[in-house]
């Protein structure tokens, strides 16, 4: 069962605009947005020729999205962001470079979710997700129970969930529940790393964002997690 769309919607993101659009800026999310707006109705048919769907949840800046659809044009690529500032670097990024692997939500990813097929995604990035640190508002953080099943039913066995954060209790909260979930099918959440400076690095294939280079100067260290889908019973 997916997310009911219109349920469970307690807010997990703070603010989803920030300054206006220059004019400039304005111009090209006119013209692009559209084409890249990801149509969360429509079938997956389209993009059957890809060899691979990838789905980035709150992307931020966008340096890393922009990163992955120019590294693997072989893949499409999701990505959700509720931040139209945000968004709105994507859509810039993705004119310059011409790509055409990108689609682009702008609200909440939840919504792509709800309309994804069981098992129709090899990856997920959810990178320095905001960890909501009051205890009164840790209802609000993203990685929660039921939120970790619906990656977990999106995925393909053996699909890749790859997680980052500074803030070290958010790191711990998330690794615990991934730790203890288990699918109806009795999978989990593998974690791939054998030793502790993987997962203080970031390896080649993970680029570095502009919020990582502002934690690393306000000295909070990043720790950087994969971790596989696994299936004790696959369909």
């Amino acid at each position: 069962m997916s997310f009911d769309r219109e349920s469970n919607k307690f807010r997990t993101f703070g603010r989803a605009k920030g300054r206006p659009l220059s004019p400039h800026v304005q111009a090209v999310w006119d013209e692009t947005f559209p084409k890249l707006k990801w149509d969360i109705d429509a079938p997956l048919s389209d993009l059957e020729a890809k060899d691979e769907l990838w789905l980035e949840i709150g992307f931020g800046g966008a340096e890393h999205l922009l990163w992955q659809a120019e590294a693997h044009p072989d893949i499409h690529l999701i990505g959700a962001e509720p931040f139209m500032n945000g968004v709105a670097k994507a859509v810039r990024g993705a004119a310059e470079a011409n790509l055409s692997n990108l689609s682009l939500h702008h609200g909440d990813v939840r919504d792509v979710l709800s309309a994804l097929p069981d098992q129709s995604l090899s990856r997920i990035f959810i990178l320095f997700p905001d960890p909501w640190p009051k205890s009164r508002h840790n209802k609000r953080r993203l990685l929660r129970t039921k939120f970790i099943g619906e990656l977990y039913r999106v995925l393909k066995p053996g699909g890749e969930l790859r997680f980052a954060s500074d803030i070290i209790h958010y790191v711990d909260w998330t690794l615990s529940r991934l730790k203890r979930f288990s699918g109806e099918d009795g999978g989990g959440w593998e974690f791939t790393h054998d030793a502790v400076n993987q997962w203080r690095g970031r390896g080649d294939d993970w680029p570095g964002t502009r919020y990582e280079a502002k934690a690393g100067r306000e000295g909070r260290p990043c720790h950087y997690f994969k971790f596989r889908k696994t299936e004790t019973n696959p369909k």
